[in-house]
C-alpha cells in the first residue's frame, strides 16, 4: 500500500510539474501553431508595424476611418489570428468605423514570447498607436483571453468604450474550475485578473456571451459582469458557444454599441 501511494504521489508531482512548465504552450498556442507572418498583400488593411515599451516589434493590421469617426483596437483570442478578421474589418468599414487589429509577440510573425505583462504591454502600445493617428473616439473590444488584454488597456487608458466577448472573469477562476485536481493558485504564471482590474474601466460596457459556451461558461462572464461598475449591458446569445458567435446580428450589437457610445461622447 506504502508502494502504490508513493507511485501515486510521484505521478502526480511529475503531472504538476509538467502543467506547470507547459502551460504557456497551452495558454497561448497561437505562439506556437507557426502561424506565418502578415503578408505584405494582406487580406484586408494596411500592414503596420508596432514598437512596444519594452523592444518588441508587433505586426498588425489597420482599417482607417475618416478624421472624427470611431475607431476599434480588437485583441483576439488566443488561438486566433489577425488574418482571420476581414469579416469585422467589412463590416466596420459599412459603419465607417476603423479597426487596429494586432498580433501578440510570438504570434504572426511578432518578436518575443507572451505572457500577462507582456500582451498588456502589447495592448498599451496599440492603443497608444492608435490615438496618435486617428482623431475619433477609441473603442476598445476583446475576445476571449483577449478580453482580459483588453480590460487591462481600459483600466489604464481612457477609451470611449469597452466590448467584451465571451470573457472570462479571470484566467486563474477558470483554470480553477477546469482543473480543480491542480494547486492552481501557487502554479499559475498568467492569472490574468480581469475581476481586478474591471473595477477602474468607467466607460459604457458591452457584455457578449453565448450561453453554451463550453471553453469560458457563461457564468465566468456574469461574475466579471457583476464586478463592473456602471454604464453596462450584458447580452446572452441563446444557442451560441465560444466559435460560433460572429453572426450578422453580433456584428451588428457591436458596431450599434461602437456607435451609440461614441455618439455618447461626443455629446
Amino acid at each position: 500500500m506504502l508502494t502504490f501511494v508513493l507511485s501515486v504521489a510521484i505521478a502526480y508531482a511529475f503531472f504538476v510539474a509538467f502543467m506547470y512548465f507547459g502551460q504557456r504552450s497551452m495558454l497561448f498556442p497561437g505562439a506556437t501553431a507557426g502561424v506565418d507572418p502578415v503578408p505584405e498583400r494582406p487580406p484586408w488593411g494596411e500592414h503596420v508595424k508596432l514598437l512596444t515599451g519594452d523592444g518588441e516589434t508587433l505586426h498588425a493590421l489597420y482599417a482607417s476611418a475618416d478624421k472624427g469617426r470611431s475607431a476599434a483596437i480588437f485583441f483576439h483570442g488566443n488561438g486566433d489570428t489577425i488574418l482571420n478578421l476581414g469579416f469585422m474589418a467589412a463590416a466596420f468599414a459599412q459603419r465607417d468605423i476603423g479597426l487596429l487589429a494586432v498580433s501578440y509577440r510570438g504570434y504572426g510573425g511578432s518578436s518575443g514570447t507572451p505572457s500577462e505583462p507582456g500582451l498588456i504591454a502589447d495592448g498599451l502600445a496599440a492603443w497608444d498607436w492608435l490615438a496618435q493617428r486617428h482623431h475619433g473616439p477609441v473603442m476598445v473590444v476583446g475576445q476571449s483571453l483577449g478580453s482580459a488584454v483588453a480590460v487591462a488597456v481600459a483600466a489604464e487608458r481612457a477609451s470611449a468604450g469597452l466590448v467584451l466577448i465571451s470573457a472570462p472573469d479571470s484566467v486563474l477562476a477558470l483554470a480553477r474550475a477546469h482543473y480543480p485536481y491542480l494547486p492552481i493558485g501557487p502554479l499559475i504564471r498568467d492569472p490574468f485578473r480581469s475581476d481586478m482590474r474591471i473595477v477602474d474601466v468607467g466607460e459604457p460596457k458591452l457584455f457578449l456571451h453565448g450561453d453554451r459556451d463550453t471553453v469560458v461558461p457563461l457564468r465566468h462572464g456574469r461574475a466579471l459582469y457583476e464586478l463592473a461598475p456602471e454604464p453596462k449591458e450584458l447580452k446572452v446569445l441563446p444557442g451560441i458557444g465560444h466559435n460560433d458567435l460572429w453572426s450578422h446580428e453580433t456584428l451588428e450589437a457591436v458596431a450599434d454599441f461602437i456607435e451609440m457610445t461614441a455618439a455618447g461622447t461626443a455629446g
